[in-house]
C-alpha cells in the first residue's frame, strides 16, 4: 500500500497527500511486521496471555517513536527476509505507517491494561480491532492506520505560503 511512493530507480515520486518524513521503506516490510503481529494477536486471544500483548507494544512502541529504525520485526525483514527477495518496485513514505504503529500501540495499551485489571472482555475486544487491523494489512495489503492517516492529513486545514 503506497501512498507517497518513490521509484528506486528513477528517484520519480508522486504525492498523494502525504507528506514525507524520512527515507523512504520498503513497503512489504510492514506487511511482513503486520504477519507477525497477527499471529502475536492470535495467540494473545486464544491464551489471554496479557504479558504477550504487553510484549506487542513495546514491539508497536519501539516501531512508531523511533520512526521505524528500531523496528523489532522491520529489522528481521531487513536481516533475513529482503536479501532472499528481487528490490521492490516502489518505495513508500514511513509517515503513514509510522501513525499505524502509534494506533496498534493504543489498542495494545488499552488491551493489556484490561488483562492486567481483569477486564477480559474489553482486552479481547481490544486485541481483536488490533488483530483485524493486522491481518487485512497482512492478507490484503491494506493498511487501516495509513488509510486513517490519509484522511486525517486531507482534512486537516491548509496552511498557506505568507
Amino acid at each position: 500500500m503506497a501512498q507517497h511512493t518513490q521509484t528506486p530507480d528513477t528517484g520519480d515520486s508522486t504525492d498523494r497527500g502525504a507528506a514525507p518524513l524520512k527515507p523512504f521503506i520498503d513497503p512489504r516490510g510492514p506487511r511482513f511486521g503486520a504477519a507477525i503481529t497477527t499471529v502475536v494477536l492470535v495467540v494473545v486471544l486464544a491464551t489471554g496471555w496479557g504479558w504477550l500483548l504487553a510484549a506487542q507494544a513495546i514491539v508497536f512502541a519501539l516501531s512508531a517513536f523511533s520512526d521505524l529504525r528500531l523496528a523489532p520485526y522491520g529489522w528481521l525483514y531487513r536481516r533475513f527476509v529482503r536479501p532472499r527477495l528481487g528490490p521492490p518496485t516502489e518505495l513508500e513514505n514511513p509517515a503513514p505507517p509510522i501513525f499505524a504503529q502509534f494506533v496498534g500501540l493504543g489498542f495494545a495499551l488499552v488491551g493489556s491494561f484490561c488483562y492486567l485489571v481483569g477486564w477480559d472482555v474489553a482486552a479481547m475486544i481490544a486485541t481483536g480491532l488490533a488483530l483485524a487491523a493486522a491481518f487485512l494489512n497482512a492478507a490484503f495489503d491494506y493498511c487501516l492506520g495509513c488509510e486513517v492517516y490519509l484522511l486525517l492529513h486531507r482534512a486537516a486545514p491548509r496552511r498557506r505560503p505568507a
